[in-house]
């Protein structure tokens, strides 16, 4: 197991199993009793550059019912790589806490930061990728189809850092990914790239279309995202229009198999890249895929921390 959560690619299929498979105990074990405390006494150092719903109370949340304790340390508090050096706070923070939760603007922040730390540091959001994401949405499928490898799982979307985390963790897993977006949107060549060895050791593929209904075809698993990221605001209006044409509703659902899935990480901008008769529909997982990042970030925690 890496010292670090910093990508999905860091991982072996074996360990990434291995972190699917402690999600599932440890989420059967909350709803049996409660979690045992494997992380009494420790204290997880939550660096936060970007707003958080789901990734700040998760992570305070689950290090709680492991037994530990979060601490919620704003932009202005840190003011990582500006007010001080990232190699600085790393340095700081790991006198004081026992592991380290970043989510950052740039993926560089969070590579310097494990570099300097002494803890372990996790990866909790950059511009290149979303493990947390990732693992918490790999779970979710294996919930509700009982496998991974296999099957066809779509996403429809912008190629950036949810769909890149889950491309990885479907090559480690052995599913078919295929990626619909627009030209000038698409997953990057390096992200692309780095899937490649663990996919033909598992029977792994990616399909990388500008078409979504013919992405759809047949599908699993369908997941999208908002077209328009933190960071992008400036961007909205012209990625509204790249974009058209790419909105999950009950159109594209009907050319999906008729027991697929339907994933999205959610905050949703409702009735743009999905309808709210999907996202509230019979097929959509999204709320158990929600929870289901507490349970994710449970496993990478105990398995770092305990």
């Amino acid at each position: 197991m890496p010292r670090h959560y910093l990508h999905i690619s860091d991982h072996t299929p074996e360990s990434f199993q291995g972190l699917l498979d402690l999600a599932l105990k440890l989420k059967a074990e909350l709803r049996s009793g409660g979690n045992a405390p494997v992380l009494k006494g420790k204290i997880l150092g939550m660096v936060f550059q970007k707003p958080s719903l789901r990734t700040r109370v998760s992570f305070d949340v689950a290090m709680r019912q492991l037994g530990g304790d979060a601490l919620y340390l704003s932009p202005a508090e840190i003011g990582l790589g500006g007010r001080e050096s990232v190699a600085d706070v790393a340095r700081v923070l790991s006198r004081y806490v026992s592991g380290i939760m970043a989510r950052t603007f740039s993926h560089q922040h969070i590579l310097d930061l494990a570099q300097y730390a002494s803890v372990p540091v996790i990866n909790g959001l950059s511009d290149y990728n979303h493990p947390c994401q990732g693992l918490a949405d790999l779970l979710t499928v294996l919930e509700h189809k009982g496998r991974v490898k296999g099957l066809r799982i779509v996403y429809v979307g912008d190629g950036f850092n949810v769909a890149t985390s889950l491309w990885h963790g479907c090559a480690l897993l052995g599913a078919n990914f295929v990626i619909a977006s627009p030209r000038g949107y698409e997953l990057g060549a390096k992200a692309v790239e780095i899937g490649q060895a663990p996919a033909a050791a598992t029977g792994a593929t990616i399909e990388r279309l500008n078409d979504p209904r013919a992405a759809v075809a047949g599908a699993d698993v369908i997941y999208t995202d908002t077209w328009t990221s933190m960071g992008q605001e400036a961007e909205a209006a012209i990625r509204r229009q790249a974009f058209d044409g790419f909105q999950v509703n009950a159109g594209l659902m009907a050319l999906a198999k008729p027991d697929a899935i339907v994933l999205h990480c959610l905050p949703a901008h409702r009735n743009e890249e999905i309808t709210d008769e999907v996202m509230d529909g019979p097929q959509s997982v999204v709320f158990d895929q929600a929870e289901n990042r507490l349970h994710a970030q449970k496993a990478v925690l105990a398995s770092l921390m305990a």
